[in-house]
Protein backbone atom coordinates (compact mmCIF):
# COMPACT_ATOMS: atom_id res chain seq x y z
CA UNK A 1 0.00 0.00 0.00
CA UNK A 2 0.99 3.54 -0.80
CA UNK A 3 1.62 5.65 2.37
CA UNK A 4 2.77 9.38 2.94
CA UNK A 5 6.59 9.80 2.70
CA UNK A 6 8.03 13.30 4.32
CA UNK A 7 9.74 15.61 2.10
CA UNK A 8 13.11 14.50 1.42
CA UNK A 9 15.84 16.81 2.74
CA UNK A 10 16.08 18.60 -0.42
CA UNK A 11 12.73 19.74 -0.49
CA UNK A 12 12.33 20.59 3.64
CA UNK A 13 15.82 22.84 3.41
CA UNK A 14 13.40 25.28 1.34
CA UNK A 15 11.80 25.54 4.58
CA UNK A 16 14.41 25.80 7.29
CA UNK A 17 11.60 26.26 10.27
CA UNK A 18 10.22 22.67 8.83
CA UNK A 19 13.62 21.16 10.06
CA UNK A 20 14.35 23.35 13.00
CA UNK A 21 10.67 23.79 14.81
CA UNK A 22 8.02 21.29 13.18
CA UNK A 23 4.81 22.86 12.05
CA UNK A 24 2.57 23.84 15.49
CA UNK A 25 -0.62 23.27 16.51
CA UNK A 26 -1.85 26.51 16.79
CA UNK A 27 -0.20 27.49 12.98
CA UNK A 28 -2.34 24.00 11.79
CA UNK A 29 -5.26 25.58 12.87
CA UNK A 30 -5.13 28.87 11.99
CA UNK A 31 -4.11 27.49 8.04
CA UNK A 32 -7.47 25.23 8.70
CA UNK A 33 -9.13 28.26 9.34
CA UNK A 34 -8.29 29.87 6.33
CA UNK A 35 -8.78 26.87 3.98
CA UNK A 36 -12.23 26.79 5.39
CA UNK A 37 -12.95 30.55 4.51
CA UNK A 38 -11.51 29.81 0.88
CA UNK A 39 -12.72 26.98 0.89
CA UNK A 40 -16.48 27.71 1.90
CA UNK A 41 -16.88 30.81 -0.05
CA UNK A 42 -17.31 28.77 -2.77
CA UNK A 43 -21.00 27.42 -1.10
CA UNK A 44 -22.71 30.50 0.09
CA UNK A 45 -24.90 30.46 -2.91
CA UNK A 46 -26.43 27.20 -2.69
CA UNK A 47 -28.99 27.71 0.04
CA UNK A 48 -29.54 30.69 -1.21
CA UNK A 49 -30.79 30.13 -4.95
CA UNK A 50 -34.25 30.76 -4.13
CA UNK A 51 -33.46 34.29 -3.15
CA UNK A 52 -31.10 35.15 -5.48
CA UNK A 53 -33.41 34.20 -8.29
CA UNK A 54 -36.27 36.50 -6.25
CA UNK A 55 -33.82 39.39 -5.65
CA UNK A 56 -31.80 39.34 -8.72
CA UNK A 57 -34.74 39.17 -11.21
CA UNK A 58 -33.81 36.32 -12.88
CA UNK A 59 -35.35 32.44 -13.09
CA UNK A 60 -34.30 29.62 -10.18
CA UNK A 61 -32.14 27.87 -13.23
CA UNK A 62 -29.94 31.64 -14.00
CA UNK A 63 -29.64 31.18 -9.97
CA UNK A 64 -27.99 27.75 -9.98
CA UNK A 65 -25.72 28.48 -12.86
CA UNK A 66 -23.52 30.87 -10.13
CA UNK A 67 -22.74 27.54 -8.47
CA UNK A 68 -21.29 26.09 -12.06
CA UNK A 69 -19.49 29.29 -12.58
CA UNK A 70 -17.71 29.04 -8.93
CA UNK A 71 -16.86 25.74 -9.36
CA UNK A 72 -15.47 25.67 -13.21
CA UNK A 73 -13.68 29.39 -12.09
CA UNK A 74 -11.82 27.31 -9.07
CA UNK A 75 -11.12 24.56 -11.85
CA UNK A 76 -9.36 27.06 -13.71
CA UNK A 77 -7.88 28.44 -10.59
CA UNK A 78 -5.97 25.08 -9.63
CA UNK A 79 -4.68 24.59 -12.95
CA UNK A 80 -3.13 28.63 -13.81
CA UNK A 81 -2.41 29.67 -9.78
CA UNK A 82 -2.11 26.81 -7.83
CA UNK A 83 1.43 25.46 -9.70
CA UNK A 84 3.01 28.87 -8.34
CA UNK A 85 3.70 27.39 -4.95
CA UNK A 86 6.47 25.10 -6.46
CA UNK A 87 7.63 28.63 -7.86
CA UNK A 88 7.30 31.51 -5.72
CA UNK A 89 7.50 32.84 -2.04
CA UNK A 90 4.24 30.47 -0.52
CA UNK A 91 3.76 33.15 2.21
CA UNK A 92 3.19 36.32 -0.05
CA UNK A 93 1.29 33.81 -2.66
CA UNK A 94 -1.18 32.98 0.03
CA UNK A 95 -1.31 36.35 1.15
CA UNK A 96 -2.26 37.80 -2.39
CA UNK A 97 -4.95 35.28 -3.47
CA UNK A 98 -7.23 35.84 -0.39
CA UNK A 99 -7.23 39.62 -0.75
CA UNK A 100 -8.51 38.97 -4.25
CA UNK A 101 -10.52 36.48 -3.35
CA UNK A 102 -12.12 39.14 -0.39
CA UNK A 103 -12.50 41.11 -3.13
CA UNK A 104 -14.29 39.37 -5.22
CA UNK A 105 -16.79 38.20 -2.08
CA UNK A 106 -17.42 41.95 -1.83
CA UNK A 107 -18.28 42.32 -5.73
CA UNK A 108 -20.89 39.42 -4.73
CA UNK A 109 -22.09 41.14 -1.27
CA UNK A 110 -22.78 44.59 -3.31
CA UNK A 111 -24.32 43.33 -6.29
CA UNK A 112 -27.40 44.70 -8.04
CA UNK A 113 -27.39 42.54 -10.70
CA UNK A 114 -27.02 38.83 -12.07
CA UNK A 115 -24.06 40.35 -14.03
CA UNK A 116 -22.60 41.48 -11.18
CA UNK A 117 -22.59 38.53 -8.91
CA UNK A 118 -21.02 36.09 -11.50
CA UNK A 119 -18.21 38.23 -11.80
CA UNK A 120 -18.15 38.53 -8.45
CA UNK A 121 -18.58 34.55 -7.88
CA UNK A 122 -15.56 34.08 -10.75
CA UNK A 123 -13.41 36.16 -8.92
CA UNK A 124 -14.11 34.50 -5.27
CA UNK A 125 -13.71 30.90 -7.42
CA UNK A 126 -10.40 32.28 -8.91
CA UNK A 127 -8.26 32.92 -6.02
CA UNK A 128 -9.93 31.40 -3.17
CA UNK A 129 -7.59 28.22 -4.53
CA UNK A 130 -4.64 29.69 -1.65
CA UNK A 131 -6.65 26.59 0.17
CA UNK A 132 -5.55 24.60 -2.11
CA UNK A 133 -1.63 26.15 -1.50
CA UNK A 134 -2.01 25.73 2.32
CA UNK A 135 -2.63 21.79 2.21
CA UNK A 136 0.50 20.78 0.46
CA UNK A 137 2.38 23.45 2.59
CA UNK A 138 1.09 21.82 5.90
CA UNK A 139 2.67 18.64 3.95
CA UNK A 140 5.65 20.07 3.48
CA UNK A 141 6.01 22.03 7.00
CA UNK A 142 5.01 18.67 8.91
CA UNK A 143 7.28 16.86 11.05
CA UNK A 144 8.47 13.33 9.33
CA UNK A 145 5.82 10.79 9.78
CA UNK A 146 3.37 13.68 10.62
CA UNK A 147 1.85 14.84 7.16
CA UNK A 148 -0.99 13.03 7.02
CA UNK A 149 -2.24 14.47 10.23
CA UNK A 150 -1.23 17.94 9.08
CA UNK A 151 -3.28 17.35 6.59
CA UNK A 152 -6.02 15.64 7.52
CA UNK A 153 -6.45 18.07 10.32
CA UNK A 154 -6.25 21.41 7.15
CA UNK A 155 -8.51 19.53 5.50
CA UNK A 156 -10.99 18.96 8.59
CA UNK A 157 -10.97 22.75 8.39
CA UNK A 158 -11.75 22.43 4.68
CA UNK A 159 -14.62 20.69 5.13
CA UNK A 160 -15.92 22.78 8.34
CA UNK A 161 -15.38 25.76 6.02
CA UNK A 162 -17.94 24.02 3.60
CA UNK A 163 -20.94 23.17 5.42
CA UNK A 164 -20.77 26.09 7.93
CA UNK A 165 -20.87 28.47 4.91
CA UNK A 166 -23.83 26.59 3.82
CA UNK A 167 -25.58 27.03 7.36
CA UNK A 168 -24.26 30.44 8.02
CA UNK A 169 -25.32 31.65 4.49
CA UNK A 170 -28.94 30.66 4.97
CA UNK A 171 -29.20 32.11 8.57
CA UNK A 172 -27.36 35.68 7.68
CA UNK A 173 -29.55 35.77 4.67
CA UNK A 174 -32.57 35.51 7.68
CA UNK A 175 -31.74 38.49 9.44
CA UNK A 176 -30.10 40.91 6.37
CA UNK A 177 -30.90 39.42 3.54
CA UNK A 178 -28.96 36.87 0.85
CA UNK A 179 -25.89 39.55 0.45
CA UNK A 180 -24.80 39.90 4.31
CA UNK A 181 -22.77 36.74 4.44
CA UNK A 182 -20.57 37.71 1.67
CA UNK A 183 -20.13 40.81 3.03
CA UNK A 184 -19.02 39.53 6.44
CA UNK A 185 -17.02 36.79 4.86
CA UNK A 186 -14.86 39.27 2.73
CA UNK A 187 -13.78 40.86 6.03
CA UNK A 188 -13.02 37.49 7.44
CA UNK A 189 -11.07 36.91 4.82
CA UNK A 190 -8.90 40.07 4.93
CA UNK A 191 -7.90 39.55 8.72
CA UNK A 192 -7.34 35.44 8.10
CA UNK A 193 -4.83 36.71 5.36
CA UNK A 194 -3.22 39.36 7.32
CA UNK A 195 -3.06 36.69 10.60
CA UNK A 196 -1.67 34.23 8.21
CA UNK A 197 1.42 36.93 7.16
CA UNK A 198 2.43 36.91 10.63
CA UNK A 199 2.30 33.19 11.65
CA UNK A 200 3.73 31.50 8.82
CA UNK A 201 7.84 31.16 8.51
CA UNK A 202 9.78 32.74 5.66
CA UNK A 203 9.32 30.18 2.75
CA UNK A 204 12.39 31.36 0.39
CA UNK A 205 11.59 30.92 -3.05
CA UNK A 206 13.15 27.98 -4.39
CA UNK A 207 16.71 29.36 -6.14
CA UNK A 208 16.13 26.47 -9.06
CA UNK A 209 12.77 27.23 -9.41
CA UNK A 210 10.82 27.01 -13.29
CA UNK A 211 9.43 29.79 -15.51
CA UNK A 212 5.72 30.15 -15.09
CA UNK A 213 5.12 28.44 -18.64
CA UNK A 214 7.94 25.36 -17.56
CA UNK A 215 5.13 24.84 -14.56
CA UNK A 216 2.58 24.64 -16.45
CA UNK A 217 3.89 22.50 -19.18
CA UNK A 218 5.05 20.09 -16.30
CA UNK A 219 1.44 19.42 -15.34
CA UNK A 220 1.27 16.97 -18.25
CA UNK A 221 4.62 15.32 -17.91
CA UNK A 222 3.49 14.75 -14.25
CA UNK A 223 0.22 13.25 -15.56
CA UNK A 224 1.81 11.17 -18.14
CA UNK A 225 4.34 9.97 -15.69
CA UNK A 226 2.55 9.32 -12.62
CA UNK A 227 -0.41 6.81 -13.75
CA UNK A 228 -2.27 7.03 -9.98
CA UNK A 229 -2.11 10.89 -10.06
CA UNK A 230 -4.39 10.02 -13.40
CA UNK A 231 -6.36 7.13 -11.26
CA UNK A 232 -7.08 9.60 -8.38
CA UNK A 233 -7.42 12.64 -10.11
CA UNK A 234 -10.70 10.31 -12.02
CA UNK A 235 -11.67 9.26 -8.90
CA UNK A 236 -11.78 12.40 -6.74
CA UNK A 237 -13.52 14.03 -9.94
CA UNK A 238 -16.52 11.48 -10.20
CA UNK A 239 -16.75 11.57 -6.81
CA UNK A 240 -16.82 15.23 -6.30
CA UNK A 241 -19.33 14.84 -9.32
CA UNK A 242 -21.65 12.70 -7.44
CA UNK A 243 -21.81 15.04 -4.44
CA UNK A 244 -22.37 18.19 -6.57
CA UNK A 245 -25.03 16.79 -8.03
CA UNK A 246 -26.72 17.21 -4.30
CA UNK A 247 -25.16 20.25 -3.62
CA UNK A 248 -26.65 21.72 -7.42
CA UNK A 249 -30.43 20.78 -6.13
CA UNK A 250 -30.78 20.70 -2.63
CA UNK A 251 -31.90 23.82 -2.32
CA UNK A 252 -34.49 23.78 -4.98
CA UNK A 253 -36.11 20.46 -3.42
CA UNK A 254 -36.08 21.11 0.47
CA UNK A 255 -36.94 24.97 -0.43
CA UNK A 256 -39.89 23.65 -3.22
CA UNK A 257 -43.36 22.09 -2.20
CA UNK A 258 -41.73 19.01 -0.82
CA UNK A 259 -40.85 20.79 2.28
CA UNK A 260 -41.24 24.40 1.92
CA UNK A 261 -37.80 25.61 4.02
CA UNK A 262 -36.65 28.66 4.52
CA UNK A 263 -33.02 29.57 3.81
CA UNK A 264 -32.11 29.39 7.18
CA UNK A 265 -33.59 26.36 7.45
CA UNK A 266 -31.76 24.72 4.52
CA UNK A 267 -28.57 26.03 5.73
CA UNK A 268 -29.01 24.21 8.89
CA UNK A 269 -29.63 21.10 7.13
CA UNK A 270 -26.45 21.08 5.78
CA UNK A 271 -24.91 21.01 9.51
CA UNK A 272 -25.96 17.23 8.84
CA UNK A 273 -22.29 16.85 7.17
CA UNK A 274 -20.37 18.26 9.47
CA UNK A 275 -19.46 14.73 11.27
CA UNK A 276 -17.31 14.49 7.44
CA UNK A 277 -15.12 16.52 8.80
CA UNK A 278 -14.04 14.47 11.41
CA UNK A 279 -13.82 12.07 8.60
CA UNK A 280 -10.68 13.55 7.25
CA UNK A 281 -9.55 13.54 10.04
CA UNK A 282 -9.66 10.27 10.46
CA UNK A 283 -8.11 9.02 6.73
CA UNK A 284 -5.32 11.14 7.39
CA UNK A 285 -4.20 9.23 10.66
CA UNK A 286 -5.31 5.93 8.78
CA UNK A 287 -3.12 7.19 5.48
CA UNK A 288 -0.11 7.50 7.80
CA UNK A 289 -0.59 4.08 8.69
CA UNK A 290 -0.55 2.78 5.03
CA UNK A 291 -4.70 2.21 5.16
CA UNK A 292 -5.48 4.55 2.36
CA UNK A 293 -7.25 1.49 0.11
CA UNK A 294 -9.14 0.80 2.06
CA UNK A 295 -10.48 4.12 3.24
CA UNK A 296 -10.53 4.19 -0.71
CA UNK A 297 -12.98 1.42 -1.20
CA UNK A 298 -15.11 2.10 1.95
CA UNK A 299 -16.05 5.35 0.83
CA UNK A 300 -16.71 4.63 -2.87
CA UNK A 301 -19.21 1.99 -1.87
CA UNK A 302 -20.89 4.81 0.82
CA UNK A 303 -21.53 7.51 -1.86
CA UNK A 304 -23.25 4.41 -3.95
CA UNK A 305 -25.29 3.57 -0.62
CA UNK A 306 -26.26 7.32 0.15
CA UNK A 307 -28.26 8.07 -2.79
CA UNK A 308 -31.05 5.60 -1.95
CA UNK A 309 -31.97 7.64 1.99
CA UNK A 310 -31.41 10.75 -0.56
CA UNK A 311 -34.07 9.57 -2.77
CA UNK A 312 -36.48 8.97 0.36
CA UNK A 313 -35.78 12.71 0.97
CA UNK A 314 -38.05 13.54 -1.20
CA UNK A 315 -40.51 12.57 1.59
CA UNK A 316 -38.60 12.70 4.87
CA UNK A 317 -36.52 15.35 6.07
CA UNK A 318 -34.56 12.57 8.77
CA UNK A 319 -34.00 10.17 5.47
CA UNK A 320 -32.54 13.03 3.57
CA UNK A 321 -30.40 13.97 6.88
CA UNK A 322 -29.31 10.69 6.85
CA UNK A 323 -27.98 10.59 3.31
CA UNK A 324 -25.98 13.98 3.26
CA UNK A 325 -24.23 12.44 6.49
CA UNK A 326 -23.08 9.49 4.84
CA UNK A 327 -22.32 10.61 1.21
CA UNK A 328 -20.33 13.67 3.15
CA UNK A 329 -18.64 11.13 5.16
CA UNK A 330 -17.73 9.61 1.48
CA UNK A 331 -16.48 12.14 -0.13
CA UNK A 332 -13.23 13.16 2.42
CA UNK A 333 -13.03 9.21 2.94
CA UNK A 334 -11.85 9.60 -0.64
CA UNK A 335 -10.50 12.90 -1.26
CA UNK A 336 -8.24 12.77 2.11
CA UNK A 337 -7.10 9.29 0.98
CA UNK A 338 -6.25 10.29 -2.72
CA UNK A 339 -4.53 13.29 -1.30
CA UNK A 340 -1.99 11.33 0.62
CA UNK A 341 -1.31 9.25 -2.35
CA UNK A 342 -0.52 11.32 -4.78
CA UNK A 343 1.41 13.46 -2.58
CA UNK A 344 4.04 10.59 -2.45
CA UNK A 345 4.25 10.19 -5.39
CA UNK A 346 6.67 13.32 -5.98
CA UNK A 347 7.02 15.41 -2.55
CA UNK A 348 9.55 18.12 -4.40
CA UNK A 349 6.34 18.97 -6.77
CA UNK A 350 3.55 18.65 -4.54
CA UNK A 351 2.17 21.79 -5.53
CA UNK A 352 1.78 20.46 -9.15
CA UNK A 353 0.87 17.59 -8.23
CA UNK A 354 -2.17 19.07 -5.76
CA UNK A 355 -3.15 21.39 -9.23
CA UNK A 356 -3.64 18.09 -11.46
CA UNK A 357 -5.35 15.94 -8.77
CA UNK A 358 -7.40 19.61 -7.50
CA UNK A 359 -8.26 20.43 -10.87
CA UNK A 360 -9.74 16.79 -12.07
CA UNK A 361 -11.59 17.27 -8.65
CA UNK A 362 -13.31 20.32 -9.20
CA UNK A 363 -14.08 19.60 -13.28
CA UNK A 364 -15.82 16.73 -11.94
CA UNK A 365 -17.87 19.00 -9.20
CA UNK A 366 -18.27 21.90 -12.17
CA UNK A 367 -20.10 18.87 -14.28
CA UNK A 368 -21.90 17.28 -11.07
CA UNK A 369 -23.45 20.33 -10.61
CA UNK A 370 -24.43 21.00 -14.45
CA UNK A 371 -25.62 17.44 -14.75
CA UNK A 372 -27.60 17.90 -11.32
CA UNK A 373 -29.71 21.09 -12.31
CA UNK A 374 -30.36 19.40 -15.80
CA UNK A 375 -31.44 16.60 -14.42
CA UNK A 376 -33.74 18.81 -11.93
CA UNK A 377 -35.37 20.26 -14.67
CA UNK A 378 -36.12 17.17 -16.77
CA UNK A 379 -37.51 15.39 -14.37
CA UNK A 380 -37.11 16.87 -10.77
CA UNK A 381 -35.63 14.85 -7.41
CA UNK A 382 -36.10 11.18 -8.98
CA UNK A 383 -33.79 11.88 -12.08
CA UNK A 384 -31.40 14.19 -9.81
CA UNK A 385 -30.97 10.93 -7.54
CA UNK A 386 -30.62 8.61 -10.87
CA UNK A 387 -27.93 10.59 -12.20
CA UNK A 388 -26.23 10.99 -9.29
CA UNK A 389 -26.10 7.17 -8.68
CA UNK A 390 -24.99 6.81 -12.07
CA UNK A 391 -21.90 8.71 -11.53
CA UNK A 392 -21.28 6.76 -8.33
CA UNK A 393 -21.68 3.72 -10.00
CA UNK A 394 -18.50 5.37 -12.79
CA UNK A 395 -16.62 6.28 -9.38
CA UNK A 396 -17.05 2.29 -8.12
CA UNK A 397 -15.57 1.60 -11.65
CA UNK A 398 -12.18 4.50 -11.05
CA UNK A 399 -11.57 2.73 -7.94
CA UNK A 400 -11.20 -0.50 -9.24
CA UNK A 401 -8.48 0.55 -11.70
CA UNK A 402 -6.51 2.19 -9.29
CA UNK A 403 -6.25 -0.61 -6.83
CA UNK A 404 -5.37 -2.70 -10.23
CA UNK A 405 -2.55 0.16 -10.29
CA UNK A 406 -2.01 -0.37 -7.15
CA UNK A 407 -1.17 -4.12 -7.20
CA UNK A 408 1.00 -3.40 -10.14
CA UNK A 409 2.99 -1.21 -8.18
CA UNK A 410 3.29 -3.03 -4.83
CA UNK A 411 4.75 -5.75 -7.36
CA UNK A 412 6.83 -4.31 -8.94
CA UNK A 413 8.44 -2.51 -5.84
CA UNK A 414 8.59 -6.39 -4.61
CA UNK A 415 10.21 -7.73 -7.39
CA UNK A 416 13.17 -4.13 -6.96
CA UNK A 417 13.52 -5.46 -3.62
CA UNK A 418 14.63 -8.80 -4.41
Amino acid sequence: MSQVTPAPAADRSQHPSAATSPLTTPVLLLMALACGLCAGANYYNQPLLHSIASHLGVTEATAALSVTLAQVSYACGLLLLVPLGDKLERRQLITVLMVLAATGLFLSGFASSFAMLAVGTVMTGLFSVAAQVLVPLAAALAAPGRSGRAVGMVMSGLLIGILAARSVAGLLSGLGGWNLVYRAAGVAMLLVALALWRALPPLPRPADAPGYWQVLRSLGTLAARHPRLRSRALLGGLSFASVSVLFSTMALMLGGPAHRLSDAQIGLVGLAGVAGALMANVAGRMADQGYEQWTTRASVLLVLASWLPLWWGSASIAWFLAGMLLIDLALQGVHISNQNVIYALAPQARSRLNAVYMTGYFTGAAAGSAAGSLAWQAGGWTATCGVGLAIGLANAAACWHDSRLANAAGKANAKLSL
